[in-house]
């Protein structure tokens, strides 16, 4: 069979993984307003609504937290299409839903895939890619989130003028049955493509597969050449680091309650948390709820027009983030979200009114009569949406997926997008409510957990572009203030240099009849 060793192809198509978790998202957006939908599963609204919005995270939960044992066991390769066998089981369910309860099974049963996926994926890419465009390559993880929940829009909105129009009294269930149907086709064409992509270098490597994992490496970055100087460079670091994670003689259970892993830990998992805080989840669940708050006329165009932003301002992302770095990144992106939702509150509580439509279940906050204002929260909307896609929404899958060791990498970041999928859980159920209890008052909520996830960030996130997978211990246990750590070079390009100059030589002999590699390393030259 034949394998596919570039770096950026691989990588584009394992984020069909990110794909399956931007289908969840907008997959309920776009049938809360057709009457099919209501009708069908009794006009939910409040916390029948949130429960279930909130049932795809709840799966999604359980779903990191076993993925690493899956990709630690299995290779992250094998993890990413179970993940897609998964979905299509839950998808199935979902399409064939009689009532809300098969429709929560369904949904738990796909966000089993989507917490494996989202866990795995970025540990995949960043195990392939090299430093110089791991950012960029991590990032197609959000750029697909954003693609799914784009496609899926409009695959419902499309969906939702069958039966006569979503505004159709008796409107039947194909306004929701068909884009719940057509969730399968990703999940099918990542299932068989993955076949043709190879294993993770550093998975083979750390289950001593070190004949395979030099051959992988050769054609990830040496053409093919297993004595290029870069692959030897990173054949030997990835033998070092794997030889000092050994000698300590720790489970990686344990290992990640040492302090020096602990702390990254936990920045891994407050950075999916504070993506989750920062309110832009609540803005794809639910902004029909806050255009149709703000007295927008057509909701389900308006709203399309967000989507397409989020698409297309990830981009810039993806392209810039390995020049300027992910620390920037997570700052000025804080700074802007919290900005627009204050402003987008102030209007909020300037300008509106109790909702007068006693038969208005789904909000209780109205603007009438003030089309600037009305203007002025969907600009904001539109800004706050724009600034996630080129800041956070890109950083905080790349992040976690890179600052751990090799030995407790897959089980680190399970945990940091368990705490993504928890927060994301607990937003889903809750926000429903929320707007119809306190109304303006969340934005001002969500606006101060962007201010102090901007605090966080600064005192506790230190800079990594440019930095090898191996070379995070040296910027997270350096002892500087992460304003100052990882500004210096990578021991990679040094390392690289000597070795084409002659002043350390890494030969290695394959052995081509089944046995063990045979790994002879030379010290550098005395003068």
């Amino acid at each position: 069979m034949k394998t596919f060793y570039n770096v950026y192809v691989i990588c584009s198509f394992a984020a069909i993984g990110g794909g399956l978790f931007g289908f969840d998202i907008s997959s309920m957006s776009g049938v809360l307003g057709t009457n099919g939908y209501k009708n069908y599963f009794g006009n939910p609204t409040g916390y029948r609504q949130g429960g279930i919005t909130a049932s795809m995270p709840a799966g999604s939960l359980v779903g990191s937290l076993v993925s690493s044992f899956l990709a630690d066991r299995l290779s992250r390769k094998t993890a990413i299409q179970t993940a897609a066998v998964i979905w299509i089981i839950g998808a199935i369910f979902q399409t064939a839903s009689n009532g809300v309860a098969l429709l929560c099974f369904g949904r738990v049963v796909a966000g089993v895939s989507v917490g494996i996926a989202s866990a795995i994926v970025p540990v995949y890419q960043s195990e392939i890619a090299p430093k110089e465009i791991r950012g960029r390559v991590v990032s197609l993880q959000q750029w697909a989130i954003t693609w799914g929940i784009l496609i899926q829009y409009f695959i419902q909105y499309g969906a939702s003028f069958t039966g006569g129009g979503p505004k159709a009294p008796n409107q039947g269930t194909a306004a929701f049955r068909i884009p719940w149907a057509i969730q399968i086709v990703p999940a099918v064409v990542l299932l068989v493509g993955m076949f043709f992509f190879p294993r993770s270098p550093r998975w083979l490597a750390k289950k001593d597969r070190w004949e395979e994992a030099i051959q992988v490496l050769a054609h990830l970055h040496g053409g093919g050449d297993v004595n290029h100087p870069k692959v030897l460079a990173e054949y030997r670091e990835i033998e070092e680091a794997l030889k000092f994670e050994r000698e300590q003689a720790t489970t990686s259970f344990a290992a990640l309650a040492e302090p020096r892993i602990l702390k990254r830990v936990l920045l891994g998992m407050s950075i999916q948390m504070w993506s989750q805080l920062c309110g832009m989840n609540i803005m794809m669940y639910y902004i029909l709820y806050i255009m149709k708050s703000a007295g927008i006329a057509d909701e389900l165009l308006t709203s399309s027009i967000q989507y397409i932003i989020n698409v297309m301002l990830t981009l810039p992302a993806i392209i810039w983030l390995d020049r300027f770095g992910r620390r920037p990144s997570l700052l000025l992106g804080s700074f802007g979200m919290m900005s627009f939702l204050f402003i987008s509150g102030a209007i909020q509580a300037s300008y509106g009114i109790k909702n007068p439509n006693p038969d208005d279940k789904e909000i209780s906050w109205v603007i009438k009569g003030h089309p600037g204002a009305s203007k002025g929260i969907v600009a904001c909307s539109y800004l706050f949406v724009a600034t996630f896609a080129t800041t956070w929404g890109p950083t905080s899958w790349t992040y976690p997926s890179e600052i751990f060791p090799v030995k407790v990498r897959a089980k680190a970041v399970s945990l940091a997008t368990a705490s993504n999928w928890t927060w994301n859980m607990a937003l889903a159920f809750g926000v429903p409510p929320l707007l119809w209890e306190i109304n303006w008052k969340m934005y001002m909520i969500f606006a101060t957990f962007n201010g102090l996830a901007l605090v966080h960030m600064f005192l506790a996130a230190p800079e990594t572009k440019g930095k090898t997978l191996e070379e995070m211990d040296d910027v997270f246990d350096s002892g500087r203030p992460a304003w100052k750590a990882g500004t210096e070079g990578s021991r990679l390009d040094k390392l690289q240099r000597d070795i084409e100059t002659g002043e350390v030589k890494v030969t290695h002999k394959l052995a081509n009849c089944g046995t063990t590699t045979h790994i002879e390393e030379v010290e550098p030259k005395t003068v």
